[in-house]
């Protein structure tokens, strides 16, 4: 067995393949425009809205009374204080319930605190969201046993901090590479290896790892404080500078056995589970940067004179304008209605908020960099700078470099791609089975083929109309509906774009990352169109038409890169670049890199995870209570 195919196994192992629950997400790329699956968008009662406002108002105050976020960009390092007056407000236990002595808020309520203090300080949302969304309380609530709920929930509803070790030297999104070891000895497991990018992991007090046991990969609970762990280093960034993000080595560590969450070789779907949810606490943060980068780009484009008009009235920056306020619009409504539907638990999420971690992360990047590019050379400049001289410090260009690790965090974009378009052709695979297996003999092939044929003959025809062709269908929407009707045509559209390309490519669809990019990128707008109409619908009753126009202009944007997307499925430069990366990586087009020096330090690409006794001084601190 080839290494990619070692890879794909231990990747296919850990997939949910059961659908129990309906899926929006998984109905749309399947062509079934289920707007009633989300639509009217669940509500929380009364108890946890009031519940869930009491704690922004808490939150609001102390963020504007003790945060100063200018001191933890400067000195890269979150305040022991800060952290102290988190824990008294019950931040550090949003998402653990009540019984463990937690806030017990809902997940829409844990999205909008965290979509508050990323706006304010994206450094302070990585904190709280890596110890609560995949750190020790979300694999537990998900797995943990009572026992296990009792012995850490309250600890980390107190404020003891938790990280999620699963990133080595030489393991990104491959976990087939895993080298940490945990091997059974009695009444323990003994954990070898070295772990990368530990987010929390030099102040942490319990510790989420995975490790190899045996030929599959495990979680256990550990704590950090275990003879046999160091912290080597804490790692520098080019942005969330305060983050406490370290490389952390295990030599010969016990943990106790009853530490194990779930069973033996449960490990990936644990952590794959775990996201299914705690993936929404992402594009929540990138929805408060995005918000505040409306605020920004409205005031300056107000403010900022040039040739004789406000630079927002010139076409040119109103156009960035229009794209960072309608799309700051459209990340919060794709947040509000996954937290929604997560809370309301009726649904199967995964594709939902893998779409929201997706788009959240790339089109607020979009919208930081339209930002820098609106204030010009203050954009460039820093906000201490800015404020040294006189003027007001806007963290423009902290804010891009905050936000450009969450197209990489929990997932690259590439990986995304491939998660949600794995999840997408689901039904084909699963349809075609022997049919496209390079291994399965001709009478298995006969019998796929038999079976691919009647699906096909199902559902095919469905694809063809629909209510989207209706001039009547969701006129409840009034001016939005005619983009609910495109969504409907669209998503069609699009199950009939995956055909063909099934078709074409069969097996080796997989291999085909620049086409299946794009049928999720397409997907992606269509439920972020969804959400966008939803969202305004409810909003119009507060802010009256002011809501629908902002999610007219949006779905009118997104259409455009939707019809883009379609046309790059087949006419695109996609073979030719493969072939040409080859023949670089080859080395065939050196002769481009003559004429420059290289300012890079000596040493490997990658650094050496071997396990073994640690000769570096440990780091590790704890925050004193």
């Amino acid at each position: 067995m080839t290494e990619y195919a070692k890879a794909r196994e231990v990747a296919e192992q850990a997939r949910e393949t059961e659908w129990a629950r309906p899926s929006f997400g998984k109905q749309l790329f399947l062509g079934d425009f289920r707007l009633d699956l989300v639509h009217p968008a669940p509500r929380l009662s009364e108890q946890q809205t009031r519940n869930g406002e009491r704690f922004l108002q808490t939150l609001t105050a102390f963020l504007r009374d003790s945060v100063d976020p200018a001191v933890i960009e400067r000195s890269s390092v979150i305040p022991d204080e800060v952290v102290k007056g988190l824990r008294d407000i019950g931040a550090f236990g949003m998402t653990i319930d009540e019984q463990y002595g937690g806030l017990g808020l809902s997940h829409l309520y844990y999205c909008r605190a965290l979509m508050l203090v990323a706006s304010y300080s994206p450094a302070l949302a990585a904190l709280l969201s890596a110890h609560q969304s995949i750190g020790v309380p979300q694999p537990l609530k998900l797995f943990g046993t009572p026992e296990q709920k009792e012995r850490f929930l309250p600890r980390c509803a107190r404020g003891e901090i938790s990280a999620f070790l699963l990133t080595e030297p030489d393991v990104g999104s491959d976990p087939a590479r895993l080298a940490t070891t945990a091997t059974r000895d009695g009444d323990a497991y003994v954990l070898n290896g070295v772990k990368l990018w530990t987010t929390n992991g030099v102040v942490a007090d319990l510790l989420v790892v995975m490790a190899r046991t045996g030929t599959r990969i495990s979680a256990f609970v550990v704590e950090a404080d275990s003879p046999g762990i160091t912290v080597e280093r804490r790692n520098a960034f080019m942005g969330l500078r305060g983050i406490e993000n370290g490389v952390t080595r295990f030599h010969k560590v016990r943990v106790p056995a009853e530490n194990l969450i779930g069973r033996e070789g449960q490990g990936l779907k644990i952590a794959l589970t775990t996201l299914n949810t705690g993936r929404l606490s992402l594009p929540a943060t990138c929805a408060g940067a995005a918000k505040w980068a409306a605020k920004i780009a409205r005031e300056w484009g107000t403010e900022r004179v040039q040739w004789g008009r406000p630079i927002g009235e010139h076409e040119a920056v109103g156009r960035k304008i229009s794209f960072i306020t309608a799309t700051s619009y459209a990340i919060e409504a794709v947040v509000d209605l996954a937290g929604r539907l997560a809370d309301d638990e009726r649904n199967d999420i995964r594709i939902e908020a893998a779409l929201a971690k997706l788009y959240g992360s790339e089109m607020a990047w979009q919208i930081a960099d339209d930002l820098v590019q609106i204030r010009g050379g203050r954009g460039y400049e820093t906000a201490e700078s800015l404020q040294a001289r006189g003027e007001r410090g806007v963290p423009a260009e902290q804010m891009l470099r905050d936000l450009r690790i969450n197209r990489i965090f929990e997932g690259s974009t590439e990986i995304m791609h491939l998660l949600i378009a794995r999840e997408a052709v689901d039904a084909h695979l699963t349809v075609a089975g022997d049919l496209i297996d390079p291994k399965a003999d001709l009478r298995a092939k006969g019998r796929a083929a038999t079976r691919a044929g009647g699906f096909y003959a199902r559902w095919l025809p469905g694809l063809v109309t629909g209510a989207g062709q209706l001039p009547t269908s969701y006129s409840e929407f009034g001016p939005l509906a005619h983009h609910l009707r495109y969504v409907e045509r669209t998503c069609r559209k699009l199950a009939r774009s995956t055909f063909y390309g099934m078709s074409r490519w069969q097996g080796k669809l997989e291999h085909r990352q620049g086409f299946l990019g794009r049928i999720v990128d397409i997907g992606a707008e269509l439920f972020a169109m969804t959400a966008t109409c939803i969202r305004a619908q409810e909003d119009a009753a507060t802010h009256g038409n002011a809501a629908l126009e902002i999610a007219d202009t949006f779905c009118r944007q997104a259409r455009l890169r939707a019809d883009a997307l379609f046309t790059r499925l087949w006419i695109n430069s996609d073979t030719a670049d493969t072939r040409l990366a080859r023949r670089i990586l080859a080395g065939r087009y050196a002769f481009v890199e003559d004429g420059i020096l290289d300012a890079s330090t000596d040493g490997p690409w990658i650094a050496s995870g071997a396990a073994g006794k640690s000769t570096a001084k440990d780091v590790h601190r704890t925050i004193p209570s």
